[in-house]
């Protein structure tokens, strides 16, 4: 009897550890670090090259300027929520601050990923008072919109037009508060 119920316990025993080797096989096939994928090698334009295409002109010169312009609402918007003396304005620059940081960081993966050089960061600008920056925000945005617009249109690379398109609806959020808030100021 002693022997029949070894066997049982050794035969339970048996299943349950087939059962987990056969259940670390499938976490072992989930875990993307333990067999990791190959991905293309070489410089940004070899890579490029083997997606079949390569960056426009025109498309690096969107990204430089995309670049330079959000650098520059950064640097302005902290100087304005510094600076302001109106709340909203106060409001308009660390959300300027905010979310051109983020589209930013975006297009400054875009930009190294297709080898393009990031320009350097610039001081803001002073300005007299809150309705001159305000003035200045609304002129940035109407270009800015017309330039992301274009790009999301006319581009060349899918990833930029993406950007584009993505960053335009922004763009134009805020002009229509940088426009609400400068009725506002006299």
């Amino acid at each position: 009897m002693r022997d029949k119920f070894s066997i049982n316990i050794r035969f339970v025993l048996a299943v349950i550890a087939i059962g987990c080797i056969g259940l670390s096989g499938t976490a072992f096939a989930q875990n993307p670090r333990m067999f990791p994928t190959a991905t293309p090698s070489g410089s940004p334009e070899t890579r490029n090259k083997a997606k079949g295409r390569t960056l426009s002109s025109a498309d690096k010169a969107f990204i430089k300027d995309a670049a330079k312009g959000g650098m520059m609402e950064v640097a302005m918007g902290r100087v304005a929520e510094k600076n302001a003396t109106n709340s909203e304005v106060k409001n308009f620059g660390a959300r300027m601050m905010k979310d051109h940081s983020k589209a930013n960081e975006d297009l400054k993966a875009i930009a190294k990923e297709e080898n393009v050089e990031w320009p350097a960061e610039k001081e803001a600008g002073k300005w007299k008072s809150d309705k001159d920056y305000m003035d200045a925000m609304v002129k940035d945005h109407e270009k800015d919109l017309a330039a992301f617009e274009k790009e999301a249109k006319n581009g060349s690379d899918p990833d930029v037009k993406s950007f584009a398109s993505k960053t335009a609806k922004t763009v134009r959020e805020h002009l229509g508060m940088a426009k609400e808030i400068d009725a506002k100021l006299k």
